[in-house]
């Protein structure tokens, strides 16, 4: 019995054997050597100056002078309106018209001038075609009923109560 126990704990001191590594120590040694030649000699760049372009100033009208008008008639909108303006120096001139909702003509002529300011003055001619009124309809109010209350109906009977249980 004794040499089977002996056995048993060779195969088991020989199946936990592990190998020690010797102590190992950094081996120094030096890069290789590449040849060294001359190479040509380097300046340093020099940057070129930067030259800033001077903007030619834009050419100034001391009298501007401009004149526009236009008009939009367009049956099937209903859009009908139009606008001419006028300026010279300071001084600007125009008018605009322009059909309202009820069928009457707005027309606006105004002038502005730095003396006097802007002023405008506000004609109504009356509606070239009669407007027909708007058909008033009275619609029925509509029928509302009562929200549906539904009532949950509850057991008869009461359940155990569940008390926590400790095991």
């Amino acid at each position: 019995m004794v040499q089977k126990l002996i056995v048993l704990s060779t195969l088991l001191a020989v199946a936990s054997a592990v190998v020690i590594p010797a102590p190992a120590y950094p081996a120094y040694a030096h890069g290789p050597a590449y040849p060294a030649y001359h190479g040509p000699a380097v300046l340093p760049a020099v940057a070129k100056l930067a030259v800033a372009k001077v903007a030619a100033p834009e050419p100034y009208d001391p009298n501007p002078q401009y004149s526009y008008s236009y008009d939009v008639h367009d049956a099937s909108t209903g859009d009908i309106k139009s606008q001419q303006e006028t300026r010279n120096g300071d001084a600007v001139q125009g008018a605009y018209s322009l059909i309202e909702p009820d069928g009457t003509r707005r027309l606006v002529e105004y002038t502005s001038d730095p003396v006097h300011g802007f002023n405008a003055v506000v004609h109504r001619e009356p509606a070239a075609v009669k407007v027909a009124p708007v058909a008033k309809v009275l619609a029925p109010a509509p029928l509302l009923h009562a929200p549906v209350v539904a009532k949950a109906v509850l057991p008869a009977y009461h359940g155990i109560p569940a008390y926590p249980a400790y095991h």
